[in-house]
């Protein structure tokens, strides 16, 4: 498959979603003219963060269990072994491989949806969220029970089916069931562009067990997931004066690992003292 053929395939497959919803209104504590209310706005949110946070961990999922995305049947599972069986040891081929990485250039170029309707400009890339998860991945202390080089690559593929379908989000109304669907097919694309082979084979297989959340390794992804979320909307209300309390809200409550919360709760505490620092400027002002 040549690589204009790549790009034909991307186009094709891709989704179109639902237009920018309207930016939210700035937050009470930056244009709120009454000034007593101002801390009490502001913390509301945080607060309810750290009470969730301090909630035991939640109980991993095994295989076979309930999906995220919906339940795991059989069929997938069945499709999906056979696709294992049936992929040669052979590396994928040089044409195989640049087509590949033709499409993959859709993750570099496509923006994450959630910053694009919150007007974010210059939001982040998928692959910009997929790099600093690898990285969360790198660094992370070793915990028993998890592979490190395991979580490292499934940070870089479990967003991957998104080069054709482009970031779907929970704004633009459609189903968990129906967006696993549109990425299971946009992956199985993805792997016949890379030629099949082994390295199509651990792709999906690392896909897989992202999607359902199906061991330790995913559970610890799965966490990074959220904290680069928390972490990227951080950094967007410090640079744009916004408050994207929902981002926040999303996760709250959803940590899996000891190391998930830890982190989240740092950036939480640093959100609420850049958020108390604020509302004491205008206070005063």
């Amino acid at each position: 498959m040549g690589t204009n053929t790549a790009i034909f395939h991307s186009s094709f497959l891709r989704r179109s979603i639902n237009p920018p919803s309207p930016s939210p209104s700035p937050s009470p504590c930056f244009s709120n003219p009454v000034k007593f209310n101002c801390r009490e706005e502001c913390w509301r949110t945080v607060s309810m963060q750290h009470q969730h946070l301090r909630r035991s961990v939640k109980p991993r999922a095994l295989p076979g269990a309930e999906s995220v995305n919906g339940a795991y049947s059989e069929e997938q599972e069945a499709e999906d072994e056979k696709f294992v069986q049936s992929s040669s040891s052979s590396p994928p081929s040089p044409s195989s491989a640049i087509d590949f990485l033709t499409l993959c250039r859709l993750l570099k170029t496509t923006k994450r949806t959630g910053w694009v309707n919150h007007g974010i400009q210059n939001a982040e890339s998928i692959a910009d969220h997929m790099y600093r998860m690898a990285a969360m991945a790198l660094i992370v202390a070793d915990v028993s029970g998890i592979n490190r080089d395991r979580c490292v690559k499934m940070a870089i593929v479990h967003d991957i089916a998104e080069a054709i379908v482009g970031d779907i989000t929970p704004s633009d109304g459609i189903p968990k069931e129906e967006k696993s669907r549109r990425e299971r097919e946009a992956l199985d694309e993805m792997c016949r562009v890379l030629g099949g082979g082994v390295r199509a084979a651990e792709i999906r297989e690392l896909w897989n067990e992202y999607e359902n959340n199906s061991s330790p390794e995913a559970n610890m992804v799965k966490d990074f997931d959220k904290v680069e979320l928390i972490l990227q909307a951080l950094e967007y209300e410090t640079e744009h004066g916004k408050i994207l309390d929902e981002f926040f809200e999303s996760t709250t409550g959803k940590f899996q690992t000891d190391v998930g919360k830890a982190w989240a709760a740092e950036i939480l505490a640093r959100r609420s003292k850049r958020i108390d620092h604020a509302c004491k400027e205008q206070y005063h002002s």
